[in-house]
């Protein structure tokens, strides 16, 4: 038996290693100090599970910003490209969501980080570039997730998860777009205009000249957007009815992708 219980020790309770000097110590926010949002970021790194995840996130992005302050090393191809979409420092930033961040309060926070050229490059969905403009011409509203598209349809209603767009705010952003489409097919067919995906977003953009949309920052601080899928939602339709009343524009979407 005393053989056995001294097995069982040695597996039981073997000698920990020696943790590097370097190893992050699990420690929280100690409140008594103070609350202050800078020391509950700082501590995410610290906290562990998957706050410890998030924390290495932002600690990426500190480096990333780091790197974007330094001048970019132009190679003499990127010399020939297009000011808007040539690297401007040591690191270009690109920044990918969906539609559903747009519909959500998260949208504020991305008109943010382009409002003051905090990202080189926009890639998103249809969606994620519609309902930036919608949201320029009414409000989106909190529902609930367990709303029936049946009962909400009759009601001229739309749900986005847990959100609320009603018929009518699509019905202004047609009335709104369908002009600046007719414009720029005018202008494909007197100047020979190329239109791509990231020449429409621009042009809505510059034409909704309101300091609450993303890509109204977009436009005037040069921040190309792609978005390769862009017939994949509202803008899709609008551009299919656009097509019977208007025929003839063309949108480039390989050329807009290759941009």
């Amino acid at each position: 038996m005393a053989d056995a219980a001294s097995k069982a020790e040695q597996h039981v309770l073997v000698k920990s290693v020696d943790m590097p000097d370097d190893a992050i110590k699990i420690e929280g926010v100690d409140f008594n100090k103070g609350v202050d949002l800078d020391e509950v970021v700082k501590h995410y790194l610290t906290t562990g599970f998957q706050a410890s995840n998030l924390g290495m996130a932002i600690e990426q992005i500190k480096k990333m910003r780091e790197h974007r302050s330094k001048p970019a090393n132009l190679s003499p191809e990127e010399e020939k490209l297009d000011p808007i979409y040539r690297p401007r420092s040591d690191c270009t930033i690109f920044l990918g969501y969906t539609s559903n961040m747009v519909s959500s309060g998260i949208r504020e926070t991305i008109r943010f980080l382009a409002q003051h050229r905090m990202i080189d490059c926009i890639v998103t969905t249809a969606g994620g570039i519609e309902e930036d403009f919608i949201k320029c011409f009414a409000p989106t509203y909190l529902g609930d997730f367990s709303l029936k598209g049946k009962d909400l349809r009759p009601k001229g209603l739309n749900r986005t998860g847990n959100l609320l767009v009603p018929n009518d705010n699509y019905c202004l952003w047609e009335e709104w777009a369908t002009p600046i489409l007719d414009k720029m097919l005018e202008e494909q067919k007197q100047e020979g205009t190329l239109w791509t995906p990231s020449k429409l977003i621009a042009r809505f953009g510059k034409k909704i000249n309101n300091p609450e949309s993303i890509y109204y920052w977009c436009y005037k601080n040069e921040i190309p957007v792609f978005s390769p899928a862009i017939t994949d939602g509202s803008i899709g339709d609008l551009l299919f009815m656009h097509a019977y009343r208007n025929p003839g524009l063309v949108l480039d979407i390989v050329h807009g992708t290759c941009n």
